[in-house]
């Protein structure tokens, strides 16, 4: 675990000796400077928390802090200040420190006001680095393809980003739904504010509104607290209901309240409190054929569909299989620290000739299952399932017994080939049989590299 870092700059040596009893190793990492010159040298960007006393000799706190500053631009400082200076920990905080803390200090007081600041750098950091996150990989320029029908959407995309209707987004499972959602929000003027995924289909219906809406201590049996729902947890930012169709009627009621109205009320509240939320929506089935057939409401069905996003299944989009299985392939072998440096051409035939009824997270999947089971630099057939391979079960192939056999012989001498680079000699080593005799099965079942 990191410790936590702390930069002392005081010249009294028992304030040193206090700071040495509260903060030890290993939960902490304490330096201590005296000066304006080791203040200097002492201090880098990931500091947690700076304290500072307000009178330095040959300098003042604040000077240093400016100092300090210019190199670190969002240094935590906590100033000690003596009796009668108050004033001057007032500026400091007016340029920018956190706290201030009067001598002489209580040391409870002291280890609270570093660890809470700690903490709020902490999680400063995590949700800087979050964001960079989410930025990079949902950024236009990181979907991954080059298809017109992937340059058709992204273009929809850019265009609908910084507008706050409502999107319908639609297309077979594993299309990528939420990864085009995460872009038009963190592309959006919300980006700063919350991405909530709420999805419908693992959620007991009963639980539905208030995991929403949110509820008031006592609304039910268990509500021992109110409690904020998803709609408020995302005031001025978005939620994504992935398979909207799986919404109660009662819940695309309220829903299409909050749409119209910009307002919820939680459970057992008779308070209305109004919200900020942008809607995008998914589904995987025919919606308008639910709104048909009365499983669905016609009003929230046309609100929800102001602008609609049709994603396109890998099968229609095969020119981006190549792009996809890469970038699968280098976050894989990154992230599980493999050797392997790319595809050999009969896998990447493989891909190519297959229709990938799971889409974008059957390829996925694949390249990772892929990765784990080789143990070469190339990914070859083998590591792909018989589906993918085109490897029919036996039961089902047709013709009689002979052909069935000899179907059977075919794939397994193939097979065995392909492990051995095509050398006859090791390959009928592996099947125990003479090179002739594989030499004739070759030729009489009409196999070629």
């Amino acid at each position: 675990m990191k410790r936590k870092s702390i930069h002392l700059v005081d010249d009294e040596s028992i304030i040193h000796d206090i700071f040495r009893r509260i903060f030890q190793e290993p939960e902490y990492d304490l330096r201590i400077s005296e000066n304006k010159s080791q203040a200097k040298a002492n201090h880098d960007a990931d500091m947690d928390v700076v304290i500072m006393d307000q009178m330095i000799p040959g300098s003042s706190g604040l000077e240093i802090f400016k100092e300090l500053k210019k190199d670190d631009p969002q240094i935590k400082v906590i100033f000690l200040t003596a009796f009668g200076t108050i004033e001057a920990a007032i500026e400091a905080i007016q340029q920018g420190a956190v706290d201030y803390l009067q001598k002489p200090f209580n040391n409870i007081e002291l280890k609270h006001k570093v660890d809470r600041v700690i903490k709020e750098k902490k999680l400063s950091r995590e949700n800087t680095q979050l964001k960079k996150t989410i930025n990079d990989r949902f950024s236009f320029d990181n979907i991954i393809g080059r298809s017109p029908l992937l340059k058709k959407i992204l273009g929809i995309v850019e265009s609908v980003a910084d507008a706050n209707s409502t999107v319908l987004i639609t297309g077979e499972s594993g299309t990528g739904k939420e990864l085009i959602a995460k872009a038009i929000h963190s592309n959006s003027n919300r980006k700063d504010m919350p991405f909530l995924p709420f999805n419908s289909s693992n959620i007991p219906a009963n639980l539905f509104e208030s995991l929403l809406f949110g509820y008031k201590k006592g609304a039910y049996t268990g509500a021992v607290s109110d409690k904020k729902g998803s709609f408020e947890e995302a005031d001025g930012g978005t939620i994504f209901f992935d398979e909207i169709a799986n919404l109660t009627d009662e819940v695309q009621s309220k829903i299409l309240r909050v749409i119209q109205e910009k307002e919820i009320q939680p459970l057992g509240s008779n308070l209305i409190k109004k919200v900020d939320v942008r809607i995008l929506a998914a589904t995987n089935i025919d919606l308008l054929a639910k709104v048909k057939n009365n499983e669905f409401r016609e009003d929230l069905y046309y609100r929800l569909n102001i602008i609609n996003i049709h994603l396109p299944p890998l099968r229609e989009r095969k020119e981006d299989i190549p792009l996809l299985a890469e970038a699968f392939l280098k976050r894989f072998t990154r992230e599980n620290k493999k050797a392997i440096k790319g595809m050999n051409a009969k896998f990447l035939r493989h891909l190519l000739d297959y229709d990938w009824p799971g889409n974008i997270r059957e390829l996925e999947n694949t390249i990772l299952r892929a990765v784990l089971l080789s143990s070469s630099e190339t990914l070859a057939p083998e590591a792909l399932t018989p589906e993918i391979r085109g490897i029919k079960n036996q039961r089902s192939l047709p013709g009689g017994f002979n052909e069935k056999v000899n179907v059977f012989k075919r794939q397994l001498i193939i097979e065995t080939l392909e492990r051995n680079s095509w050398v006859q000699k090791k390959a009928a080593d592996e099947l125990l049989l003479k090179p002739s005799t594989l030499y004739e099965l070759i030729k009489r079942l009409r196999i070629e590299k």
